[in-house]
């Protein structure tokens, strides 16, 4: 236990570029956490179950008291708000990572790097002020959209940040490097990560819009729940076309693994929550299987990314 907890004191004093991929990753999957936790309130209907901030109640911090939900609502929201500050320490475990690593023995932080990582505790906390906004306007649809795009955005940095540490561990270049990725095939995968974004942002009005908005009788859009659903699954189609140019174009012009690897991983998230999604309608829209379709676009979201990312290095980065 001790050998433990000097190693991981050691990874932030004096952190080598494998010990900062490490935390890098570590926010990264913080990020995806605090999305699907987030996602089990709302689809819980219990996002009202604490109707007070930054405490649970006026008189309780804890999920005590009568709040007029049910207790299991009341701890399962309470329980993303412990879930958050446990996530801000490891989004500060980044921070100081980047702060004390020290590329190639020089005396200061790579000014990306740090960037990059103090953006993660400083969006966390703009997440829970957020949150507070949503609790105390009882779930506005917009605010909770919002919430729900910010978390997504701040994903996004936590895997730039990985993608840079990754790039500092790589093996030394071969003689005779890979030819570069073609120009009009980076731009298409920004097109890409541009439609993904345009797809989650979508699913937040359909959430909205459903009946599992957070809470029974909160307010909604004022939207067509068919109509919304069709526009979600037709970017959804257009986000899986551009994914098959992108690879067949990857694969026929020769791209590196490091590019390869993330595309037919794309591939197979987007077939799998397509096939999702299709159910979850079809089926009601049972929270469960909703749940399973917002984790889905979190995962589609950091592979689109991660494959973006990956073509725009300079350097070919770790995987």
């Amino acid at each position: 236990m001790a050998r433990g907890g000097r190693a991981l004191a050691g990874s932030l004093i004096t952190p080598s570029a494998v010990a900062l991929r490490r935390w890098a990753l570590a926010g990264v999957l913080a990020s995806v956490a605090i999305i699907a936790t987030g996602a089990a309130v709302r689809l819980s209907q219990s996002g009202l179950g604490c109707p007070d901030w930054p405490a649970c109640t006026a008189h309780s911090i804890g999920a005590a008291g009568a709040t007029g939900q049910t207790l299991v609502h009341r701890w399962i929201e309470f329980g993303n708000r412990l879930v958050t500050a446990a996530i801000l320490i490891v989004a500060a475990g980044v921070s100081v990572a980047a702060w004390r690593f020290r590329p190639d023995g020089t005396g200061r932080p790579r000014r990306d790097l740090l960037l990059l990582a103090l953006a993660q505790p400083a969006g966390i906390v703009a997440e829970a002020v957020l949150g507070g906004i949503v609790v105390l306007t009882k779930l506005d649809p917009v605010w909770v959209s919002v919430h729900f795009l910010l978390s997504m955005a701040l994903t996004g940095l936590a895997v730039m940040l990985y993608v840079r540490a990754a790039a500092l561990t790589q093996d030394a270049p071969p003689a005779a490097p890979p030819a570069p990725v073609r120009r009009d095939l980076r731009v298409l995968s920004v097109v890409l990560a541009a439609v993904t974004a345009a797809m989650v942002a979508a699913g937040t009005v359909v959430t909205g819009t459903g009946p599992l908005a957070g809470a029974g009788g909160v307010a909604r859009y004022h939207l067509p729940l068919a109509g919304v659903t069709q526009l979600h699954s037709d970017i959804g189609w257009l986000l899986t076309g551009l994914t098959v140019a992108l690879v067949t174009g990857l694969r026929l012009t020769g791209a590196p693994p490091r590019a390869m690897r993330p595309g037919w991983l794309l591939i197979g998230l987007i077939l799998a929550q397509g096939s999702v999604g299709y159910a979850q309608y079809f089926a009601g829209l049972p929270a469960g299987l909703v749940w399973v379709h917002v984790t889905g676009a979190v995962l589609i979201w950091v592979t689109a990314l991660r494959l973006t990312f990956a073509l725009h290095e300079r350097s070919p980065a770790a995987v």
